[in-house]
């Protein structure tokens, strides 16, 4: 389908395809089966200028917005959605900085994102505050000009491995999630350490890891707004980052199906190419179009969030929900396609299939993605009447 690109927009998805093609995909597996965060390629796509394409040109960026993102994340995704998901968490640990930092903060820490010199990182996730995000418990107390940081985060895509990460704490215990407050912490901050790389079952070559903060002194200029914006800053973040997730999802549910297509067309069974049997026709053309309509809701979520929209929490709920979806059933039937080798690690769908997973779980799970729409829908119908 044409969904209309500028020429800029498709000079960025050709650049990322054919870093994908040719920089990606040959390391995919190896990079998968040893767990190694992917340095090589985020030199590689630091070089070609993509990691700035949604930061604005006065910080270094190209100018562009989640609409560009998404466009680069999805092709990374055809190859890779563990290398895909280390550029796009950067881009998560930068929104807070982009949406709420001073002036001050944007020209200090942006324009080192943008050129890929520092990757970033957020820090909200704990081990009591998963989908409840409001009951996050790690605590920043004011000590003259400084904030003293102490608590754990947990599962925090790029730890250890990115040096300026967006995190937040509680400075007012009293007001629950309204006393929650951000912060920006590099790394090398005396009292910022990093837990053990968890071992994950997808997206293996990307690294997660806890953040451990002990009497971590973050200067007073690292608060991102004012106190207590923090939970705000959180949310409004998702409603931006959420279609970049979903684009993930489409470009694992496309790279699994472009291989079982390819497969199909060459695996014989009873004297014939397994493509020519109506039930994997009837198969492959379920996953065809339902990969064309998550791509399709993704893009129209990503150019609403891009266009300046108010409420766009449900519509980027939507994308993401939809496309992690699909990308689930498409690596599975993918699977189911190739059959007995599907199963095995030495084809490629399995790797697809399992990175496929954390898709409906990370930046909010699937059921909590049901209730924003959900509660989308109530508030639309509301204001109509």
């Amino acid at each position: 389908m044409d969904y209309l690109l500028t020429e800029e927009q498709k000079m960025i998805r050709d650049l990322a395809r054919q870093i994908a093609d040719e920089k990606i995909r040959p390391v995919a597996a190896e990079y998968d089966e040893k767990e190694e965060f992917p340095w090589p390629v985020m030199k590689v796509i630091a070089d070609s200028d993509l990691f700035g394409v949604y930061i604005e040109e006065q910080y270094g960026g190209t100018g562009g917005g989640v609409m560009d993102l998404s466009l680069v994340v999805e092709e990374f995704s055809k190859a890779c959605g563990g290398i895909a998901v280390s550029y796009a968490a950067s881009a998560l640990g930068t929104y807070p900085i982009i949406l709420y930092g001073s002036e001050e903060q944007k020209k200090k820490y942006l324009p080192d994102i943008a050129s890929g010199k520092r990757l970033g990182a957020f820090g909200l996730t704990e081990a009591g505050a998963g989908s409840d995000a409001g009951a996050v418990s790690t605590t920043a107390r004011k000590e003259g000009d400084y904030y003293i940081l102490d608590g754990v985060k947990q599962w925090i895509t790029n730890g250890g491995e990115a040096e300026i990460y967006t995190v937040i704490a509680i400075t007012d215990k009293t007001k629950g999630s309204r006393g929650a407050s951000a912060f920006i912490v590099e790394k090398g901050t005396p009292g910022f350490e990093f837990g053990k790389k968890e071992k994950k079952l997808g997206i293996r070559a990307s690294s997660t890891r806890e953040l451990i903060f002990t009497n971590c002194k973050v200067p007073k200029e690292n608060l991102i707004g004012k106190e207590g914006l923090g939970f705000i800053v959180a949310m409004k973040t998702f409603d931006k980052s959420r279609p970049g997730v979903a684009a993930q999802a489409v470009g694992i549910a496309q790279g699994a199906l472009d291989h079982a297509v390819r497969y199909a067309k060459e695996r014989v069974q009873f004297g014939k190419p397994i493509s020519s049997f109506q039930g994997i026709q009837f198969m492959m053309a379920d996953m065809g179009t339902e990969v064309e309509a998550a791509r399709a809701l993704v893009y129209s979520a990503a150019r609403m969030v891009d266009s300046g929209a108010k409420d766009i929490s449900k519509v980027s709920a939507m994308a993401k929900m939809f496309a992690s979806d699909v990308a689930m059933r498409v690596t599975t039937d993918a699977v189911q396609i190739f059959g007995g080798y599907g199963y095995m690690r030495d084809y490629p769908v399995e790797k697809y299939m399992r990175d496929a997973k954390i898709t409906q779980i990370y930046e909010g799970t699937n059921q909590i993605q049901r209730s924003i729409i959900a509660t989308g829908l109530i508030k639309s119908l509301v204001k109509k009447k």
